[in-house]
Formats: structure tokens, C-alpha cells, sequence
């Protein structure tokens, strides 16, 4: 049997330029054992990646402030742990930087996300007047509550499984992923991935993006 899986999405299932490659879908789909997306996305995110995968709904959504599994939604993190922050961004120079709609953050509980060209120095300023932290995915400045992380919340989601934490498998990119990867029994880095999550990873692949997450289902299997 293979390990169950954990996997991260923007830049490890992704191609480079944050399109899905099919085959990774495939990878999912075939996959024999549960499978876990978790990912810094809200929670419909992963949830809608899962059905087109047509793998079960198990995923860790916010960096670990919810997961969802065997029809159970679990809260991680403070669901209004971000408002002060926010209240402070709307009297900033500067906003979240989405748009009218901010899809980006519409269905976001636990903590909020600001475009990566805003200011670094002044997002954590304005975050740590109100205790929070502020992660940089390669994508976005996640501003959430220390406690809530991708390794925690698959803590739950094992335990809800029946599994050990230690029996998953996990592949990730960026420094989000650094605790998922350190619960892991197993862990896999792509090629892309910043240096925080090279050196949490028991291996760094070669391969890149999608193709990195499918060298490392392979290795896998090859363990298994």
C-alpha cells in the first residue's frame, strides 16, 4: 500500500504559471490512499479542485485554519482573527490589492490575504498591532494568528482518518508547507520552492511545479 498523500497547490500541483496541469489530476484520482489538498486558499478552493479531481473533499484550506473531512468542518484558527487588521487596511495607503470583488479573500474565515506588491514592512506593522503574523506563500502576505499551520491541521485530519500524521506522505513549496512537511513521515520540496521549504523536506526534486509533484509520487511508489 501507499502512504497517504498531503499536497499543496500554488506551485506544486500548479505549472508556473498557477494553471493545473491534467495529468496531476490523474495523479490524484489514481492515487491509492486518502488524499489531502492543503493548501493557503480559502476553503471552496480545494473543495472545488477536489470534485474535478474526483478524489474525496479532505483538505486543509488558510494555511491550517480549516480542514474539512468525512463531512466535518473543523476551525483551526480564530474565524475573527483578521477583522482588527482589516478595519486597519481600510485607513491604510494601501489596500489588500484584489479588486472591488476580492475574490481572493470573499470566502476567507480565518485570517486574510494581501497581494505580494504591497508593502512587506508596512502589512507586518500593521499586523503585529493587532498579534498576528504575516506569511509570504510566493503568492500572497497571509495575515493570520501564529497557531494555525498546515502540520496541525493535518494532525486533525489524520486523526479523523484513523491514520498517524507520520504515515502521510507530503509534497510541498513555500514556507506554509514548512510544518506539513516536518509531520510528514515523508517529505518532497520541488525544484521552485523557496529555501524554507528545501530545508524542512527530506528530499529537494529536480523537477518542477506539476512536474516535480509527479516525480514525487513516483518516488513514492517506488518506496511503497
Amino acid at each position: 500500500m501507499v502512504a497517504p498523500l498531503a499536497v499543496d497547490i500554488d506551485g506544486t500541483l500548479s505549472r508556473a504559471d498557477r494553471s493545473i496541469d491534467g495529468r496531476v489530476l490523474d495523479a490524484l484520482r489514481e492515487w491509492d490512499a486518502p488524499v489531502v489538498v492543503a493548501t493557503g486558499k480559502a476553503l471552496p478552493y480545494p473543495v472545488a479542485l477536489c470534485q474535478f479531481a474526483g478524489v474525496e473533499e479532505r483538505v486543509i484550506a488558510e494555511n491550517g485554519g480549516v480542514a474539512y473531512v468525512d463531512d466535518e468542518l473543523f476551525y483551526l484558527g480564530d474565524d475573527g482573527a483578521a477583522d482588527g487588521f482589516r478595519e486597519s487596511l481600510a485607513n491604510a495607503d494601501f489596500d489588500a490589492g484584489w479588486g472591488d470583488a476580492d475574490l481572493v479573500n470573499r470566502w476567507r474565515e480565518t485570517e486574510l490575504a494581501v497581494r505580494r506588491d504591497r508593502p512587506l514592512a508596512a502589512v507586518r506593522e500593521l499586523a503585529s498591532e493587532h498579534d498576528l503574523s504575516v506569511v509570504d506563500t510566493g503568492f500572497a502576505y497571509h495575515v493570520k494568528a501564529a497557531e494555525p499551520s498546515k502540520g496541525a491541521a493535518l494532525r486533525t485530519v489524520a486523526d479523523e482518518l484513523g491514520v498517524e500524521p507520520g504515515e502521510f506522505a507530503a509534497v510541498g513549496d513555500s514556507a506554509n508547507d514548512v510544518e506539513l512537511l516536518e509531520v510528514a513521515g515523508e517529505s518532497y520540496a520541488v525544484a521552485n520552492a523557496d529555501e524554507h521549504a528545501k530545508a524542512a523536506a527530506d528530499v529537494v526534486l529536480e523537477a518542477s511545479h506539476g512536474d516535480g509533484f509527479l516525480a514525487a509520487v513516483d518516488r513514492i511508489r517506488d518506496g511503497a
